[in-house]
């Protein structure tokens, strides 16, 4: 089996964010530090599985250890998530433009054509 091991930044990002858990244990740490026992708890898996996810994020600069103590807790690191922001905007506003003309397009056709649900009715004279 091949692995395939992204090194640029935006790569990292998106790779450690590819995985549920490693988003759920984003979302905890957005509400503050937390040690590795404590980022475990809502996960049914060995405290090295949970390692190895806390690993990939800390490789792709999505978190950090803080020196606090011994139990050196986790905190969030949003910075690279600037980057799939920005990488993202450009296709957002892709989208915005060609829905936009979609929608002219459907308002003009609308205005020049009246809109019938059932081409095929056929009217019936009473």
């Amino acid at each position: 089996m091949v692995t395939y091991m992204p090194t640029d930044t935006l790569s990292k990002t998106l790779a450690a964010l590819a995985d549920p858990t490693r988003r759920s244990i984003l979302a905890r740490l957005a509400t503050g530090e937390a040690s590795v026992t404590e980022l475990s708890e809502p996960f049914d898996m060995t405290m090295p599985a949970v390692s190895k996810h806390l690993k990939v994020l800390e490789n792709a600069g999505l978190i950090v250890r803080s020196k606090s103590a011994q139990w050196r807790p986790r905190k969030l690191n949003a910075g690279p998530m600037k980057d799939v922001s920005e990488w993202l905007e450009n296709y957002r506003q892709h989208w915005e433009e060609r829905l936009n003309r979609l929608d002219a397009y459907l308002t003009d056709l609308q205005q020049h054509e009246p809109f019938d649900p059932d081409p095929n009715k056929q009217d019936i004279p009473s």
